[in-house]
C-alpha cells in the first residue's frame, strides 16, 4: 500500500462576558471610600488574550490526548508504541507504557491513536495495524496491565468485519478507522471516522453500534450528562459548511446540529465555564490530503451555531483538552503547546 500522508487514508471517503456586579455602598469617610476604588478599577480591567506556549516537542506519530486521573496530560505516540505522561506545567515528558502495536510504515498513521481512564487504569485505542492492512495486531481498545503489558478487552476490527456499516457510502477498509475514546457510563464510545458511526463499548468488551450516520466523518467526543457531543471533520475537502460539531442522546436515531463553519474539525471539548470548544486541524491541502501548515485553530462553539476563533495559526492539531482555563492542544508535527487564558475567569 502506497504511504499516505497527514489523515489522507484516515479521514477520506471510499476513505460572559459576564457583567460584574459591584455593590457602590455609600460610607461616610473618604479613607474607606479610598480602599474600595482600586478594587472597583481592578474588576473591570479587560481580561487579557490568550497566549500560546509551546510544551513539548519530538513525540512520535503523536495523535491523542487525555488528562489523566493524577491531573497530567497523557498522549499516544502511534509510531513508536507508547503512552507518554507530561507534566502540564514544566513539560517534562516521561514513559507511562510502551510496547503497544506501532502505526504501519505504508499507511503512516496508526496504533496507539487514543487514551482513556477508567478508575485509575488506562485503556488505549489501537487502529489501523490489522491483518486486512497488512499488520498482525488487533485494532481494539487494549488495557494497560503494567509498563509494557497489555490485554485487548474489545476486538473492535472483527466487530467491523462482522458488522458493516448499514448506510450506503463508499468505503475501503474493513475493519475501519477508530479514530477517538471516550469514557461512557462505565465504558467508552468509539469514534470510527471511516466507517462513519460511533460504538460503545463495555469493559467485557460487548460492542455495539450507538449511531451511524453517512459520510460526515466523526471525529473528536465530548460527554456531559446524558448528552453526547461529536464533532466533524466533514468528507473530502473538509469545507468549512461541513465542519461541525453535533450532539445526541443515547437512544437517538439522529443527531442534532450544535454548530457549523469550520474546517476540518477532529476534536470537540468542555473548557472554563461550562463554555465548549472545537478545534479544527486546518484548511484541506488537496495535494498532501492533509492540512495546510499553520492554518488550524482553536474556537468556541456559539450559543447561535456559530464559531469565535480564540486562536487561529496552529499547525496540523489532532486532539484538545482543558485543564481549568488553560487549553492543550497535540500536533500531528510532535508537539504539545498550551494556551493560557482562553476565556476570563469568572
Amino acid at each position: 500500500m502506497k504511504k499516505q500522508n497527514i489523515l489522507a487514508l484516515a479521514l477520506k471517503p471510499a476513505m460572559r462576558t459576564e457583567s460584574v456586579g459591584i455593590g457602590i455602598v455609600l460610607m461616610l469617610t473618604a479613607a474607606v471610600i479610598a480602599i474600595i476604588t482600586p478594587c472597583v478599577a481592578s474588576a473591570q480591567r479587560p481580561c487579557p488574550g490568550p497566549t500560546a506556549t509551546q510544551l513539548v516537542t519530538g513525540l512520535e506519530g503523536a495523535m491523542g490526548s487525555t488528562i489523566g486521573p493524577d491531573g497530567a496530560l497523557y498522549v499516544t505516540e502511534g509510531a513508536a508504541g507508547r503512552i507518554s505522561r507530561v507534566d502540564p506545567q514544566t513539560g517534562e515528558k516521561t514513559t507511562f507504557a510502551s510496547g503497544l502495536p506501532t502505526a504501519l510504515p505504508a499507511i503512516g498513521i496508526g496504533g496507539a491513536i487514543d487514551v482513556a481512564f477508567i478508575d485509575n487504569v488506562a485503556y488505549v485505542l489501537v487502529t489501523l495495524v490489522s491483518p486486512d492492512l497488512g499488520g498482525s495486531d488487533v485494532d481494539g481498545i487494549y488495557r494497560v496491565d503494567g509498563p509494557d503489558s497489555f490485554t485487548v478487552v474489545a476486538d473492535i476490527g472483527q466487530f467491523n468485519l462482522d458488522n458493516p456499516p448499514r448506510i450506503p457510502f463508499p468505503y475501503f477498509i474493513l475493519t475501519g478507522l477508530q479514530f477517538k475514546l471516550e469514557t461512557y457510563r462505565g465504558g467508552f464510545l468509539v469514534s470510527d471516522s471511516h466507517l462513519n458511526r460511533v460504538l460503545r463499548v463495555a469493559l467485557d468488551g460487548e460492542i455495539s453500534v450507538l449511531i451511524d450516520f453517512d459520510n460526515i466523518v466523526p471525529t473528536g467526543l465530548e460527554v456531559r450528562g446524558n448528552t453526547v457531543y461529536m464533532a466533524e471533520a466533514g468528507p473530502d475537502p473538509h469545507d468549512p459548511q461541513t465542519g461541525k460539531v453535533v450532539s445526541f442522546e443515547p437512544r437517538s436515531p439522529t443527531a442534532t446540529e450544535v454548530a457549523s463553519g469550520v474546517p476540518f474539525l477532529l476534536d470537540v471539548e468542555f473548557g472554563g465555564g461550562g463554555r465548549l470548544y472545537g478545534l479544527s486541524h486546518g484548511t484541506f491541502d488537496p495535494n498532501t490530503g492533509g492540512a495546510v501548515p499553520y492554518t488550524g485553530a482553536l474556537v468556541k462553539v456559539n450559543g447561535d451555531g456559530t464559531f469565535t476563533d480564540i486562536m487561529d495559526g496552529l499547525n496540523q492539531p489532532t486532539s484538545l483538552e482543558f485543564i481549568g482555563n488553560t487549553a492543550y492542544f497535540i500536533t500531528l508535527t510532535g508537539e504539545i503547546w498550551k494556551i493560557e487564558g482562553v476565556s476570563c475567569p469568572h
